[in-house]
């Protein structure tokens, strides 16, 4: 046989492979021409995903960024900090201290976008506009692979059944407000390569199937190593692609044509995903996981008296289901959308719960309507896996993942979800093909609607956490986080009004954050912060005391303490006439810090007042003795000698002050 005619073997039979019986169109489908140009909408449907985004171009960097950008030292080092990025758990690059990054349970190792942002940081810098439409970009090519892989699975270019579920699945994925925290997030490029990896590896393990080329199996295994080095839930194709084989190209149709087995087509991605689980393990040390007693990091605790201990299995269980219907709920209705589902946004839920036992039926029916579905190779059965897998890897059950749930969660089995939706409806258009297309036009424009005003909140820190706190009330993360940036923008102004009325709004966040989570470090440690601008002195030393509790060996809470005792101590003496709690507070603000000669002056003011001027003459010569050159100090020290009787010494040192500052007298209240 000729190398052409065998050619054409090949081709003809990778033809009759894909047409599949759950997917063979018919003549009188009547679908219209605009959805059966292929190379058209590929380019529509890249159009409208980056036109859906293009509002985010000219954000900033926002929540998580942070992590792997604007305060990561790898990435910011740009090319030279890619050893690092391949070599070290992905955050700690941002934590800078060997063992701080295991406090997100299990470690992450997601190197690939990293060494993407090095690449660009070392290119132009920290520009949000090049980062954010890499993001987009990215986004839009794989909404496209996504409608091609449809494409190849389902049948073909010219199997109108095929190019019709493509179409629609692709249209409704790129539409789907869900996917907003992914793009309009940076750092939410891993969820996205590791879609577009995990794709154009299935897009080319078929490929490789149909025409038995190997240029298509190096480069499945090839995208999936990479599509791993993005995020770990890569790890649900591992069973995908093996099962996308025996639904849309399994059955006697294959073994007549002497096809590979689906495992044996599958191993270049079992190669990829062993290597990446070797480096991975070898990089992290082997940890998998673990469950924290910090309730930040394990959302399935419950305080028992003064304890806090896990949930009960059932509770546990409970919450998780709950959880999953929330997936479930914001995929068909996605309002109110959040960027935070942290405790207690979603609390401790029972099996009292009606939710909760609705959601255990919902799963219950489509764990075995796939079951089913799978020996009959029904395409359906195909898109309930879709979103049953990757949901799992993130669903608490497999392992645990942090928080209770979050909608970058929802990236991945989406596709699944727009899947099944475009078969459903497919499935009708024969019949009702108006009722089809207008209904569905009427979803994708106000899901349109909702991605791009919902968009807009992620332009800065400061308007992300303000809106989402009205929906995360209960988030006490998010409130913590709404507290935070009010308090540092308090600290930016000019004007001591204004930095009152923002640390005012500050603290209503901030009490909510205690009152949802007691042990809230970095809760206490801002609400200090604002109750020290508004020189409630008494409460912000109580914060930081209790912050100091919880963290006893962190020195920059106790710099934070001395400072509020210490101003705490002059508004006593100054304004209340209490010089007993004056010179305590001062006492012990001096414990803190013995290197503040405000400190020492205030208490040389205390003694003196008292008539103690030993005392005062020892604390003012403390001062003087931190900062030589002060001549309020010297003045102050001269002052006390001369109250002590030693005119002399005190007309010394009073005139060595004048020599530093000839208007000391008129400042100090023209005493000699």
């Amino acid at each position: 046989m000729s190398k052409q005619s065998r050619k054409a073997n090949t081709k003809k039979s990778a033809r009759n492979q894909s047409a599949t019986p759950a997917a063979t169109g018919s003549a009188s489908f009547q679908l219209p021409a605009f959805i059966r140009n292929i190379s058209l909408q590929s380019r529509l449907i890249f159009a409208f995903a980056f036109l859906l985004y293009a509002n985010t171009l000219q954000h900033g960097f926002v929540l998580d960024d942070a992590i792997v950008i604007t305060d990561n030292m790898y990435t910011q080092e740009g090319i030279k900090g890619i050893n690092g990025i391949l070599s070290k758990d992905t955050f700690f690059g941002f934590f800078k201290v060997e063992g701080k990054e295991t406090l997100v349970s299990g470690g992450r190792y997601r190197p690939m976008t990293l060494v993407f942002f090095a690449i660009l940081y070392q290119m132009v810098g920290a520009a949000p506009f090049v980062f954010h439409l890499l993001t987009v970009l990215l986004f839009a090519a794989t909404c496209v692979l996504f409608y091609h892989t449809l494409l190849l699975l389902f049948g073909g270019k010219e199997n109108d059944r095929a190019a019709l579920i493509s179409w629609l699945a692709a249209v409704l994925f790129a539409a789907h407000p869900i996917h907003t925290e992914v793009v309009a997030n940076i750092k939410g490029c891993d969820e996205i390569v590791t879609m577009l990896g995990s794709l154009a590896a299935l897009f080319f393990t078929v490929k490789a199937y149909d025409t038995g080329s190997k240029k298509w199996t190096i480069l499945a295994g090839i995208t999936f190593f990479f599509a791993c080095l993005s995020k770990e839930n890569a790890a649900a194709f591992v069973i995908l692609i093996p099962m996308a084989l025996w639904f849309f190209r399994g059955g006697s149709s294959a073994e007549k044509a002497n096809k590979p087995s689906v495992l044996a087509a599958s191993v270049p991605i079992f190669i990829a995903f062993a290597l990446f689980f070797f480096l991975r393990g070898s990089i992290l040390h082997w940890r998998f996981g673990g469950a924290p007693l910090e309730l930040m990091n394990n959302p399935f605790l419950k305080i028992e008296g003064t304890q806090w201990v896990p949930f009960a299995p059932a509770e546990k269980l409970a919450t998780i289901f709950y959880t999953l219907w929330k997936y479930i709920q914001l995929l068909f209705i996605p309002h109110p959308l959040t960027h935070d589902y942290y405790p207690r946004q979603i609390g401790l839920i029972t099996f009292a719960n009606p939710l909760a036992l609705l959601s255990v039926a919902v799963y219950a029916f489509l764990g075995y309507y796939a079951i089913k579905g799978t020996q009959k190779r029904n395409p359906l059965a195909f898109g309930i896996w879709l979103y049953l897998l990757p949901l799992g890897i993130v669903s608490n059950i497999v392992f645990p993942i942090g928080t209770n749930m979050g909608e970058r969660f929802a990236f991945m089995p989406s596709l699944g979800f727009c899947l099944i939706i475009a078969i459903l409806l497919a499935n009708l258009f024969p019949k009702n093909r108006n009722l089809v297309l207008g209904l569905f036009g009427i979803a994708i424009a106000l899901f349109s609607l909702k991605t791009v005003t919902r968009n807009t909140v992620w332009a800065s820190n400061e308007t992300l956490f303000l809106s989402d706190a009205e929906t995360s009330f209960n988030s006490a993360k998010l409130q913590n986080a709404c507290g935070g940036v009010l308090f540092d923008k308090a600290t930016k102004e000019e004007t001591l009004d204004k930095q009152k009325e923002l640390c005012s709004r500050a603290l209503k966040h901030l009490d909510q954050a205690v009152k949802i989570y007691p042990n809230y470090k970095d809760a206490y440690i801002s609400r200090g912060g604002c109750q020290f601008v508004l020189q409630n002195y008494d409460a912000a030393i109580a914060d930081y005391r209790t912050a100091i509790k919880l963290v006893p060996d962190e020195p920059k809470y106790k710099g934070y303490l001395a400072l509020a005792l210490r101003d705490g101590g002059k508004f006593q003496g100054e304004k209340q006439n209490n010089l007993a709690k004056a010179l305590t507070y001062l006492t012990e603000s001096w414990q803190y810090n013995n290197k503040d000669p405000e400190t020492a002056r205030l208490l040389g003011v205390c003694y003196g007042v008292q008539g103690k001027h030993a005392d005062a003459i020892m604390w003012f010569g403390k001062a003087v003795e931190l900062q030589p050159d002060n001549a309020t100090y010297l003045w102050d020290l001269g002052l006390a000698y001369s109250a002590s009787g030693n005119l002399a010494k005190g007309e010394e040192i009073r005139q060595q002050a004048l020599k530093i500052d000839p208007t000391i007298m008129e400042t100090r209240g023209g005493k000699k």
